[in-house]
C-alpha cells in the first residue's frame, strides 16, 4: 500500500486562516455554496470558502465508494448482477441480472460517466449488502478524520439526513488521489465498455474541466436538486498537485470555477491556460 503523508494538517484553523496572508485580489471569486482548494501533497489548504457547511455533495460520494471497492483489492474478481442491482435511476449503465463483469470493469465505469446501478453492484459485492456498504462508508470516513458526513447510500442519491462538507470530501479525495488504480480510471476521458453480449458503447467522462485542460487529471462530478452541481477536480502541473472541491454551484459556473481554482492552486495565469486548453474529437459508440 503507498503511503501518502498525514491528512492531519489539511483542516485545522491554523491553515483555515491562510487566505489571511494572500492578497484577496489574487483569490479566484467563487459563487458556489462551498469550496475547498488544497495542495495534494502537503495537505496545505490555498483557498476556502464555507468548507464546513453541511450539504449533499450527490454523486461526488461515489469517490467513497471507489475508495473502499479498490482497498479491497482482487480488483479482476468477477460480479454477478443481480436484480437488485439495477434498482437506481436516473443514470444507469443498465446491467442485466445474470451478467457479470471485473470489479476494475465497474469501477472504471463508476468514475467516469457515475452510473447507479454500478455503484449498488459494487457495493453489494463488497460489504454483501447496499446497508452494509453504507455502514463501512462512514466507517472509513471517520477513520479519514471526517466527522461532519452521513453517508446513506453508495451513489449519491438523494436521501433523508445524508450529507458531508467540502472538508470530509477533500479528506476523501486526496485518498483516491493516491491510489493508483483509481487515478488511472479518473484520468481517463472515454472509456470503451463492452458488455457480456459483445455490445460495446463508448462512455464520456462526465468531468468536463478533465476534457478541456491538460493539468486536470480527473477525479468527479456529482448533481442533484437538492446539491446543485458538485465537482472535485485534480490537476498537475510544473511539480504541484492540487485538489479542488466545489459544491452546491450550478450547470454554468461549476466548470470554470473549479477551472479557476486548479489554475489558482498551480500558479497558472491566463496565457498558461490558454496555451493548456485541449480540442479533442469525441469517439462514437461501436456496435
Amino acid at each position: 500500500m503507498i503511503r501518502i503523508p498525514s491528512f492531519r494538517r489539511l483542516l485545522p484553523l491554523p491553515f483555515l486562516v491562510f487566505l489571511c496572508a494572500t492578497a484577496q485580489a489574487q483569490s479566484p471569486i467563487i459563487s458556489a455554496k462551498s469550496a475547498l482548494l488544497f495542495d495534494a501533497n502537503t495537505g496545505k489548504v490555498l483557498f476556502k470558502q464555507n468548507e464546513n457547511l453541511k450539504m449533499p455533495v450527490a454523486s461526488t460520494q461515489k469517490l467513497l465508494t471507489a475508495l473502499l471497492v479498490a482497498e479491497a483489492g482482487d480488483l479482476d474478481k468477477k460480479i454477478v448482477i443481480t436484480k437488485s442491482d439495477t434498482l437506481a435511476e436516473p443514470t444507469k449503465l443498465y446491467l442485466k441480472a445474470g451478467e457479470s463483469y471485473t470489479r476494475r470493469q465497474l469501477l472504471a465505469a463508476l468514475l467516469v460517466k457515475s452510473p447507479n446501478d454500478v455503484a449498488r453492484a459494487l457495493a453489494r459485492d463488497n460489504a454483501g449488502s447496499v446497508e452494509a456498504f453504507v455502514e463501512k462508508m462512514n466507517a472509513r470516513m471517520l477513520r479519514l478524520g471526517g466527522n461532519s458526513s452521513s453517508f446513506k447510500n453508495p451513489n449519491g442519491l438523494p436521501a433523508d439526513n445524508q450529507f458531508s462538507t467540502a472538508r470530509d470530501m477533500a479528506r476523501v479525495a486526496r485518498a483516491v488521489y493516491f491510489n493508483p488504480a483509481l487515478r488511472e480510471m479518473m484520468r481517463t476521458k472515454y472509456l470503451t465498455f463492452r458488455f457480456n453480449s459483445g455490445k460495446t458503447t463508448t462512455l464520456k467522462n462526465t468531468n468536463r474541466v478533465l476534457r478541456s485542460y491538460s493539468f486536470c487529471n480527473g477525479m468527479k462530478t456529482g448533481y442533484t436538486v437538492r446539491s446543485g452541481h458538485c465537482l472535485i477536480s485534480s490537476g498537475s502541473h510544473g511539480g504541484r498537485d492540487v485538489i479542488a472541491v466545489v459544491l452546491g454551484s450550478n450547470k454554468v459556473r461549476v466548470w470554470p470555477e473549479s477551472t479557476a481554482l486548479l489554475a489558482h492552486g498551480l500558479g497558472l495565469g491566463e496565457p498558461q491556460l490558454a496555451s493548456l486548453r485541449i480540442e479533442s474529437t469525441e469517439p462514437g459508440s461501436a456496435q
